[in-house]
């Protein structure tokens, strides 16, 4: 879920947008995965927009399949490369064909699992790579939600990788004094994690789940967040980040991730649109790590003057503008979003 760029990675994203094209690529690669967890985007009967459902397209295993990958990333010439699903790992054979040729065209690559099986052991020697592990809370929080992928198996599998451990926070955990301090006391000291992210349930438009945030749950997680901070340096969030919690962007069209990440499903052509949640995310509640992520880098003012996002949309209007320019006639030229 996490952005994977920084200050410096969105000015080498300025020349691919004044190119017309997304520096950010997210494949859902399988739709296949052995968990069944509440409150999931990926299988939400919207994701989609309509479109039938993730587990409802076909997709590709194979030699078809690296093939296929490797066509849409030569299609899109992304600088980031994010593996979701359904589960990466189901496709852990074919993986160890697409990353190795990925990282070798200077691509970076995060893959989001949940550890429910194996992992390669040859992937910790890899550079520019983020392997980022969901964990839903506690052991018993976690082991109901999201078996088998369960706690004794995470550990098991996370041995001798460096991870991310990304955690979504829902309201039920905000309501537990301690909740995220004993979450991080558990995974921070331990010599697989290189950091841990956390994240706000996001739930869709209309939407009423057990999971979801008030308002005074999610100013008691940005209340916490300082203390966190100095406790956790594993905790990967800055005081910027924090910030963006509080306001997050008003729209697709206001943020970042959403406006610089081209999402494709399972069947390697399907869209999930407006950003990688699909479906019709209520971003007044959008707690999405990447999102915010993005949208602190985003507001980082050069010089203490201009925004970067500021200079991302201005490239883009002047990428849209000169595709029209170019455009033959009585053709009709489709805008993308401005971010």
């Amino acid at each position: 879920m996490a952005s994977g760029m920084n200050a410096i990675d969105l000015l080498r994203a300025w020349r691919v947008i004044l190119a017309g094209r997304r520096p950010s690529l997210a494949i859902e690669i399988t739709r296949e995965c052995p968990l069944s967890c509440p409150g999931c985007y990926a299988y939400d009967s919207n994701h989609l927009g309509g479109n039938g459902t993730l587990r409802e397209l076909s997709d590709y295993q194979g030699p078809e399949l690296i093939r296929r990958v490797l066509l849409l990333v030569n299609e899109h010439n992304p600088l980031h490369v994010s593996f979701v699903g359904g589960e990466p790992l189901v496709r852990y054979r074919e993986l160890n064909t697409i990353i190795p040729l990925l990282l070798g065209r200077g691509i970076h690559i995060r893959l989001v699992t949940s550890a429910v099986r194996p992992i390669p052991s040859h992937w910790a020697l890899f550079r520019n790579f983020d392997l980022a592990v969901s964990v839903d809370g506690l052991m018993a929080d976690h082991d109901a939600r999201r078996s088998p992928a369960i706690y004794s198996r995470i550990l098991k599998h996370i041995q001798g990788q460096k991870v991310t451990i990304h955690c979504t926070v829902t309201g039920p955990m905000m309501r537990r004094p301690g909740y995220l301090d004993e979450f991080l006391a558990f995974w921070a000291p331990r010599k697989e994690v290189k950091r841990v992210w956390f994240s706000l349930f996001t739930p869709q438009r209309g939407a009423s789940l057990a999971e979801m945030l008030t308002a005074a749950d999610r100013q008691r997680f940005i209340q916490e967040l300082p203390a966190l901070r100095r406790r956790y340096p594993e905790l990967d969030l800055s005081d910027r980040v924090e910030r963006e919690f509080a306001s997050p962007p008003a729209s697709p069209e206001e943020c970042i991730f959403a406006q610089t990440t081209r999402t494709v499903s399972a069947d390697l052509h399907t869209p999930v649109t407006p950003c990688q949640l699909g479906g019709d995310p209520d971003c007044a509640q959008c707690g999405c790590y990447a999102s915010m992520g993005l949208a602190a880098v985003g507001n980082y003012r050069i010089a203490g003057l201009l925004p970067i996002a500021a200079i991302l949309r201005a490239s883009q209007n002047r990428a849209n503008a000169r595709r029209e320019r170019a455009a033959p006639p009585n053709v009709v030229t489709i805008q993308p979003r401005r971010i």
